[in-house]
């Protein structure tokens, strides 16, 4: 298990980001074009990269909400590499990252259709919150948010 800092123009990532908007095409159903508007990753100052030998398998990012807040973004693990700690060792790199930028709190939304995701967030210390821009009012959306 390799991890690697790296940018939004990382040819991995954007593999890695590409299954995940399949995958999530699938997963929102209906919804999907409405979450798809806010999951570009233009705007991504860090970028995470997990790697089983040489294969890139995992990945997530953040980008600065606010000041001293980080919205965590674009996390996805290979199927095949689900329920081996990927998520939890990317989330980590990325909350240190973000430590390390002088941010003190994190803040991730899922789908209500996403059930791994919002079994997994609790289990690494994220609270459910009131939703965020722009999912406020959306009974679709989950937020959650962590002190870093």
């Amino acid at each position: 298990m390799r991890l690697k800092r790296t940018d939004k123009d990382d040819p991995d990532f954007i593999t890695l980001v590409h299954e995940l908007n399949t995958y999530l095409e699938i997963a929102d159903g209906a919804d999907h074009e409405f979450y798809h508007q806010f999951n570009g990753i233009d705007n991504l100052e860090a970028v995470i990269v997990g790697y089983d030998q040489t294969i890139a398998v995992a990945c997530g990012a953040f980008r600065i909400k606010k000041m001293g807040q980080v919205e965590i973004k674009r996390m996805y693990t290979f199927p095949s590499h689900r329920q081996q700690g990927w998520a939890g060792k990317i989330l980590y790199a990325l909350e240190d990252w973000a430590r390390e930028l002088k941010n003190h709190k994190s803040v991730l939304e899922t789908g209500v259709n996403q059930s791994e995701a919002i079994r997994l967030y609790p289990k690494l210390g994220y609270k459910r919150i009131p939703n965020f821009e722009p999912y406020v009012g959306v009974i679709t959306s989950y937020c959650f948010g962590k002190k870093l």
